[in-house]
């Protein structure tokens, strides 16, 4: 059975590292969360480390410019481990090819000027559909105003010709302030559904978590697996990732399903999560209304 908490505070002396999602939990992707990020201060405070674990396909420099613009301070976290960093690996090592077709905004061309020092150097060329190798999926082009069914046209040509897919964000969507954006995720999806291949290195695949424990070792930060708490308000996501790790997982239930919960998003209601958690095969160890 999930156990609601109201506070961080409630169970950290059971943790040494938090597993920390972003979007929808420290920040709603135009400004931070003030109790959310004291919550982490806090926890840093006792000795704890937060890594923010977070399905951004852009890479750790990019995000922490990001978090940095929208309030979230460098004492409330210890690092930053990306799905574009993960992503990054497999792109380096040939996954789609070195002619690749991008799907995603001019802000997302990080994902391959900005590569981890430990990376060989990589010869990529960014191309059109019609000369690539393969496709790098970050985001939708304008997530603002698309929609994922409009590329379908250009996702059956790729699926023709055969190109594997590089999906740098497995989130379906997000909320951006008051609306909720698509993200690559559902394309990749889209894509897999048409009898498209999609790669995935972000949460709740392995490579993610083998990336944050490998930075977390380089630290000096090895604990052991019952001294990992992940958080993160996406069932699909870090719920089933933390899940698929073996890890205990905190489900923040104001994010992307708050309105199933009942009406007070801080304190939800424990038989309507019970029920949805059931529906979904789903149960973290514990659940809170927002991070705090």
């Amino acid at each position: 059975m999930t156990r609601i908490i109201r506070e961080l505070a409630e169970i950290s002396d059971r943790y040494d590292v938090l597993f920390c999602d972003l979007w929808g939990c420290v920040h709603d992707g135009k400004r931070a969360m003030p109790a959310a990020v004291a919550a982490l201060q806090a926890f840093r405070a006792k000795g704890g480390a937060v890594v923010l674990l977070t399905n951004a396909p852009r890479p750790k420099p990019s995000v922490m410019r990001q978090i940095e613009r929208l309030g979230v301070p460098a004492d409330a976290w210890d690092d930053i481990v990306t799905s574009g960093d993960a992503a990054q690996y497999a792109l380096v090592n040939g996954a789609v090819g070195r002619k690749v077709w991008h799907v995603g905004p001019p802000k997302d061309l990080t994902f391959f000027s900005e590569m981890a020092p430990d990376l060989p150097a990589a010869d990529i060329e960014l191309v059109p559909l019609t000369e690539a190798e393969g496709i790098v999926a970050t985001d939708l082009f304008d997530n603002l105003h698309e929609q994922p069914d409009e590329y379908y046209g250009r996702l059956l040509m790729a699926r023709e010709a055969g190109l594997p897919m590089l999906c740098a964000n497995p989130d379906l969507m997000v909320d951006y302030g008051d609306k909720r954006v698509w993200c690559a995720g559902a394309l990749a999806k889209m894509y897999e559904e048409m009898g498209g291949t999609a790669l995935y290195f972000g949460k709740p695949h392995p490579p993610i978590y083998d990336l944050a424990r490998r930075r977390l070792a380089a630290a000096g930060r090895e604990v052991s697996e019952d001294r990992i708490l992940c958080l993160g308000d996406g069932i699909g996501t870090d719920v089933a990732g933390a899940a698929g790790e073996g890890l205990d997982g905190l489900f923040v239930t104001g994010g992307l399903a708050a309105e199933q919960f009942g009406p007070d998003v801080e304190n939800p209601d424990a038989a309507l999560l019970d029920a949805w958690l059931a529906a979904h095969v789903a149960a973290p160890k514990w659940a809170i209304g927002r991070l705090r």
